[in-house]
């Protein structure tokens, strides 16, 4: 009894022994994870807000953007820490990271239409081929744009409704932007017969230009010929207008030209032929009426 009773209180004292170094053992592998974790995460975020303030003045860089790629860099930064976590308490982190791989190759397959978007939307955001507010055109879709976003971007289209188009249909294809450059040209195009005056109807189309101070003087207004019929001569009136008073000054040279022919009393035809977005474009004919000398 005595020798089992003896040997009883040896393996008690071992077995704590053995508990007390694992104690021990863990205890600084969970106190160095703790710490880590703590390190890592406030880390992170300080990457993460250095980052955001350094590509917040990179000239180009939208804010959508900035804040994307931040993310990116908080997140994997974390997930870096959580794998060193894991790998400082004892796990085995080579299975994880191989069933993280894998796992992302699977959500990237899924997810396969919805990453294009994301790379059309970076793509978008970095060459910036629109801004908010300017007016687009492609072979599928036209309007103001609202918001450009990493899926989708936001129009407003020419009669008021709402459009939302997926970023890869807007990357994939050409975009017209009549916003973007600050002048734009617009002819305006009158028919006469072979017997009116032409030398009259050009200088009053060229004097209605340069008498509308919307209408710039350098690149200067010009007139021309433009194509001749069988019995009508086709007289085109070229000039520039800034791109936000482009639509004004369109439709306000078309109401002159109209009244001083309508004046002098000579019958001509009148069309602009504006090249105008959807929703603001002319499609009709209107008749004006050429001046005669006296």
């Amino acid at each position: 009894m005595e020798q089992q009773a003896a040997d009883v209180l040896l393996a008690t004292r071992t077995a704590l022994s053995q508990a007390s170094a694992l104690a021990v053992q863990y205890s600084f592998s969970i106190l160095g994870a703790v710490i880590l974790l703590v390190v890592g995460w406030t880390l992170a975020g300080f990457v993460s807000r250095w980052a955001y303030e350094g590509l917040s003045h990179i000239h180009g860089i939208d804010e959508t953007l900035a804040r994307f790629f931040t993310n990116v860099i908080r997140y994997a930064l974390l997930i870096l820490v959580f794998i060193t976590v894991l790998g400082q308490v004892g796990v085995q982190t080579a299975s994880i990271i191989a069933a993280l791989g894998a796992a992302g190759l699977a959500i990237g397959l899924a997810l396969q239409g919805t990453l294009q978007n994301i790379a059309a939307g970076i793509m978008l955001l970095i060459l910036r081929p629109f801004r908010v507010g300017e007016y687009i055109e492609t072979s599928s879709v036209a309007g103001t744009v609202r918001e450009i976003g990493l899926f989708a971007t936001e129009l407003r289209t020419g009669d008021g409704l709402y459009r939302l188009a997926p970023n890869s249909t807007l990357w994939n294809t050409p975009i017209t932007n009549f916003s973007r450059e600050p002048t734009r040209q617009n002819d305006l195009k009158v028919s006469i017969s072979r017997e009116d005056d032409l030398d009259l109807t050009m200088e009053t189309l060229m004097g209605i230009a340069k008498g509308n101070s919307r209408v710039l003087p350098s690149p200067a207004p010009s007139v021309f010929i433009d194509s001749l019929g069988d019995s009508t001569i086709s007289v085109t009136l070229r000039y520039w207008a800034k791109t936000g008073d482009w639509w004004q000054v369109s439709r306000d040279m078309v109401k002159r030209v109209k009244l001083a022919f309508d004046e002098k009393g000579d019958p001509a035809a009148l069309r602009d032929d504006s090249n105008s977005p959807p929703g603001k474009r002319s499609n009709g004919t209107a008749t004006a009426e050429k001046p005669t000398r006296q």
